[in-house]
């Protein structure tokens, strides 16, 4: 079921033309949600390194499924939709080139672990882009850079992610059809929930 995921995410990518950029520079992006995924990559980046280096394979193969299950495939890539069907160019070029690059830091992350998918991902993925330059067992490990993790994208994320989930944990105790859709009134909410609705309605609506 995880290799499915992963392959289901990276087919999704393909299918979006997230091909990877030579040029693009993670450190640049100014999208919300695609600081959001940079921070989440680099604190995997850091708890699987530190895990490795001290024989913790449990803890780096947790940190693993952890990221690319639930931040990755049932989280960014839905997130990402909006931008990438709309019509803001420079977001969606953006994006696009923001999810080849965290696809390509799981392939080394996971690479340890599950060696034989994350090399045939590593050639597949690379078919719309430029060609690799070495095996993915022959890759760099990722670094971390703490300043890369944004506190400001992960609390904004944060919200829209913990407002989704209660939602559909309502929908499903008051049995809610999923295909019904219903208004979602906010009362006595703060000018930055507020702010916060306006900027993500396109990712609350769909």
């Amino acid at each position: 079921n995880f290799g499915t995921k992963l392959w289901n995410a990276a087919r999704f990518c393909q299918m979006n033309e997230c091909a990877v950029d030579p040029a693009f520079d993670p450190g640049a992006v100014k999208e919300t949600l695609n600081r959001w995924i940079r921070g989440e990559t680099m604190k995997t980046v850091a708890a699987v390194t530190e895990a490795l280096d001290n024989c913790a394979f449990d803890e780096a193969a947790s940190a693993l499924y952890r990221f690319v299950w639930n931040v990755v495939c049932d989280w960014y890539v839905e997130l990402a939709k909006p931008m990438l069907n709309g019509e803001d160019e420079a977001a969606k070029a953006e994006t696009r080139a923001m999810a080849a690059w965290t696809l390509d830091q799981a392939l080394k992350l996971l690479h340890p672990v599950s060696p034989f998918l994350t090399e045939e991902l590593w050639t597949q993925t690379a078919e719309f882009g430029p060609a690799r330059k070495t095996m993915l067992m022959e890759a760099a490990w990722p670094k971390f850079r703490a300043d890369w993790v944004d506190a400001d994208a992960e609390a904004e994320i944060g919200w829209v992610i913990d407002l989704v989930s209660e939602v559909r944990s309502i929908r499903a105790e008051m049995n809610v059809p999923p295909s019904a859709r219903t208004p979602l009134t906010l009362i006595g909410a703060s000018a930055t929930t507020r702010q916060r609705l306006t900027r993500n309605r396109d990712r609350l609506c769909t």
